[in-house]
């Protein structure tokens, strides 16, 4: 992000910019999830907005690219994480630690999704235990006379600084990515339309100071040069520090991505398998395995992929430019459903009615509507071979519809 805005002031903005767009997305699906309480989240919210085509679609990218290219991106990151330790790996090297990871978790999940949450669990208070440890590192060891920081829009802009903004998104909005996730609970909440609202005002304003915060501290430590040069910025700045402070948080880091791993190979075929059971995906994913019961079926096509994308894309950086396009414009077109279903539903029982309703949903969907398109014109290798999949989508869905079959 900071190579394609190298400034302070910008860097920072674009973070409260993806916090802007993490709350009011995630108000705006708090009322469609007390909508559609039911398993399969966007999905649904989808489906029903715009019928069974978009809702299958929805699917098809969350398997061949979302999800798969986001377990490939963190496998990545974490062979990456891993050079701290075996130095001199070749590019290839890291791809294949990369799929090793994705394939040993994906079999724990298979077993059973106990052992992967144990596991989430430990990762995630090790990881909030890094991120503390290098805010509190940069603030106190912050040296003005090796690290000038300049906030000021009136000198330093870069010449492209507008476009730069637009493309250094792609990386925040990968980083507040799972925002969505909070919203399926708002037809359960006690007296949602008090809660939901706090819960996720509270949440967006925590998540992104946190984010904020751990970019100053990285800003104290490291000129944005380094910074914007490096794909281990958390261990450079601790390096920064003490010689071993790298290794001290690559550690912590990889082991944080570890967890994450786990997590998206555990929970992602939930929505396979609300697809498969409305008949318009592949069947055989819907299926769970006699002993363990574990949708065995879709763990396993995911992880394959994923790996299958790994040797396409080869870098954390295309990987997620792949992904973020494509979840954006998805989220995107679930967020305007919401004025659809206003009129398309008026009746429907909400729990939850979305807070600053219209302006709440449309400036989500105006900026996230600006990224999508700004990605297209800056990206378009990723974001091509993206919609290319939507076509081979829809070309999949008639012939799966015109045979009057459930694709299995």
């Amino acid at each position: 992000m900071v190579a394609e805005v190298p400034h302070h002031g910008l860097a920072i903005g674009l973070w409260l910019i993806g916090g802007l767009i993490a709350l009011t997305g995630a108000l705006t699906f708090s009322e469609l999830g007390g909508m559609f309480p039911q398993a399969g989240g966007v999905y649904a919210y989808l489906k029903e907005a715009y019928g069974e085509l978009a809702g299958f679609l929805y699917g098809w990218i969350i398997l061949l690219v979302i999800n798969t290219g986001a377990l490939a991106a963190l496998a990545i990151a974490f062979a990456n994480y891993m050079e701290f330790f075996i130095p001199g790996m070749s590019g290839n090297d890291k791809i294949l630690l990369a799929a090793s990871a994705i394939a040993g978790l994906t079999a724990i999940n298979c077993v059973g999704v106990g052992v992967s949450q144990a596991l989430a669990n430990v990762f995630t208070g090790i990881k909030l235990l890094a991120i503390a440890g290098i805010i509190v590192a940069g603030f106190v060891f912050y040296e003005p006379a090796k690290v000038n920081l300049s906030f000021s829009l009136a000198e330093n802009l870069p010449v492209d600084w507008f476009s730069g903004m637009f493309v250094g998104l792609i990386a925040v909005l990968w980083s507040f990515g799972g925002w969505h996730h909070a919203s399926y609970l708002a037809g359960e909440a006690i007296n949602p339309q008090k809660t939901v609202a706090r819960a996720m005002v509270l949440g967006a304003v925590i998540v992104t100071t946190v984010y904020v915060l751990v970019n100053l501290s990285y800003m104290m430590l490291l000129p944005l040069p380094v910074m914007g040069s490096s794909e281990l910025v958390a261990g450079k700045a601790m390096e920064a520090i003490v010689p071993w402070g790298g290794r001290l948080v690559a550690v912590a880091i990889a082991i944080s991505i570890f967890g994450t791993i786990g997590i998206f190979t555990m929970s992602a075929p939930r929505i396979y398998y609300a697809m498969a059971t409305d008949k318009i995906f592949f069947s055989f994913l819907a299926k769970v395995h006699p002993r363990f019961r574990t949708p065995v079926n879709a763990m396993v096509l995911q992880a394959v992929w994923a790996i299958f994308l790994l040797f396409v894309w080869g870098t954390f950086s295309n990987l997620i430019t792949y992904v973020t396009f494509m979840d954006i414009l998805f989220m995107t077109m679930a967020g305007a459903g919401i004025f659809i279903l206003r009129k398309k539903r008026p009746d429907a029982e909400r729990p939850y009615r979305t807070a600053g309703y219209p302006f709440v949903p449309l400036i989500f969907v105006l900026i996230s509507g600006a990224f999508v398109l700004s990605t297209l014109v800056e990206r378009p290798i990723q974001t091509l071979a993206g919609l290319g999949l939507v076509a081979l989508g829809i070309a999949a869905y008639l012939l799966f519809r015109r045979n009057n079959l459930n694709p299995g």
